[in-house]
């Protein structure tokens, strides 16, 4: 669970980032978003399947990502769905030193330009945080499917949905080579299952 849901500590040490955005009256939602795209192999996939179901998401996309593929990155704004900023190379702020993460966030911004951005891995330093929040909403998440990781099987990915969404979660999948299969199979189960319990599907609009 420390991975799926993040606990609160871990949220109360980064208050000015958005966790999750409770509905208070009307329909329970959630916002389904995809991080490190975008790619030939999984976003177009990805954009097909929402269109099935009429489903609005984010995707927070690499810089570079959107360098060697401006037309997918075109696409998704084309289909009316909402994204952000990943970094330019999807870079860790924990591992480098705060000015080499700010100027690779803002090489991406030059393509990307979104007032939204999530750090890689979830994971920043607080000096990091505080100069971010200046200029974007840095949205983490309420639950991550963990469908990258070749530990779990695509219904494992699927349980970490039904055990863990509620009402306002960020929920968190991968258009990414890294996420395989795994997402293909799981991403449709979770989307009519959510569906099924009453969800409405949001993009982040901030």
């Amino acid at each position: 669970m420390l991975i799926e849901q993040p606990p609160l500590l871990y949220r109360l040490l980064f208050p000015e980032c958005i966790w999750r955005i409770k509905r208070r009256a009307g329909k329970p939602v959630v916002f389904l978003t995809f991080d490190d795209g975008p790619i030939p192999e999984q976003t177009p996939w990805v954009l097909d399947l929402l269109d099935r179901y009429g489903i609005k998401a984010t995707f927070f996309m690499v810089g570079d990502n959107v360098r060697k593929y401006p037309e997918l990155y075109e696409e998704v704004k084309r289909r009316g769905h909402s994204y952000g900023n990943h970094t330019m190379h999807h870079m860790q702020g924990m591992k480098v030193k705060s000015v080499r993460y700010l100027r690779d966030v803002a090489e991406a911004d030059n393509l990307i330009r979104s007032s939204l951005f999530r750090p890689p891995h979830g994971l920043l330093r607080w000096k990091q945080a505080a100069a971010l929040k200046e200029h974007f909403n840095i949205v983490m998440y309420d639950l991550v499917t963990r469908d990258y990781s070749k530990k779990l099987t695509a219904d494992e990915v699927f349980a970490n949905v039904r055990r863990y969404a509620r009402n306002g979660s960020i929920i968190v999948f991968h258009d990414s080579i890294k996420s395989g299969d795994r997402m293909r199979e799981a991403l449709p189960k979770s989307i009519e299952w959510l569906l099924e319990q009453g969800y409405e599907f949001l993009p982040l609009q901030m």
